[in-house]
């Protein structure tokens, strides 16, 4: 077993495992590499949902998605991202995202595995957001790690608002301490950051694109090109996602979504 990077800091290929018969030694390995590159992938994977829900639950217990509904009832962790046809977009997937950061407590991780795929297209990028934190001058690092910011369900569609009573927004700081290694990553998104809690209107139009734009550098990405068999396992804590919609053929994806912990601000 070996871990392959894809860059200097985020993302890797790791060799050598049967996730479906992972030993608690090889489980440990993916924990670390996970929180050493950010996103780990696996090829040649021969996953069912269940033994995809019950490598996910390894790494903790998992949460039933907000959206999306079970693949199926006696596996209700496992939902399907459907895309293809004339229209591949999948709901706001072609925006760079952190899954769920409307909730009090976003998801640690997603495990996404492929089931159906096109002949070309669909990749996924990833960006690495504590390397976008740590590129900012002191001086704006200072201001950010004080600041917090609103993430609301409803900013991603209209059509969601009927659930904005379900979700309300939640104030998560826009500098995120990981809990296992004491980085330091920027928590906000085009898709739910609303705004910045401490900033005026005008303020909020300036900062929070640039620092959305800032986390999507080619500098800070990496790219993964999906086959037959392949999963991805990726720290929401630390990264966002971008799923290419640049395909019209089915493209078919089971994610598990393993429960995470209230954000920690560099100050608290």
């Amino acid at each position: 077993m070996w871990v392959e990077p894809l860059t200097p800091t985020l993302g890797a290929v790791i060799h050598g495992i049967e996730l479906a018969h992972a030993d608690s030694a090889a489980i440990g390995i993916v924990r670390e590499a996970l929180l050493t590159h950010k996103v780990v992938f696996f090829r040649d994977q021969n996953l069912d949902d269940r033994a995809q829900r019950d490598f996910a639950a390894c790494f903790g217990p998992l949460k039933r998605f907000p959206f999306g509904s079970p693949v199926d009832e006696a596996v209700p962790e496992v939902h399907a991202i459907v895309g293809g046809g004339e229209r591949p977009k999948v709901g706001n997937a072609d925006i760079w995202h952190s899954d769920a950061t409307f909730l009090a407590a976003p998801p640690f991780g997603s495990v996404l595995r492929s089931v159906t795929l096109p002949s070309h297209g669909g990749d996924t990028l990833f960006a690495d957001a504590a390397a976008a934190y740590d590129a900012l001058s002191s001086r704006m690092q200072r201001m950010l790690d004080e600041l917090t910011a609103t993430h609301d369900f409803a900013n991603s569609s209209a059509h969601r608002r009927p659930l904005h009573d379900e979700y309300p927004p939640v104030s998560h700081p826009v500098v995120r301490v990981h809990p296992d290694t004491g980085r330091r990553s920027l928590f906000v998104n085009r898709i739910f950051t609303s705004r910045i809690d401490q900033l005026t209107d005008r303020e909020n139009e300036v900062l929070l694109p640039m620092l959305c734009d800032h986390i999507r550098s080619p500098d800070f990405q990496c790219r993964f090109t999906w086959h037959p068999g392949s999963v991805a396992f990726w720290d929401n804590r630390c990264t966002q996602h971008y799923a290419v919609a640049d395909y019209r053929e089915p493209r078919v994806m089971h994610r598990v979504v393993i429960d995470g912990t209230v954000p920690r601000a560099p100050t608290s």
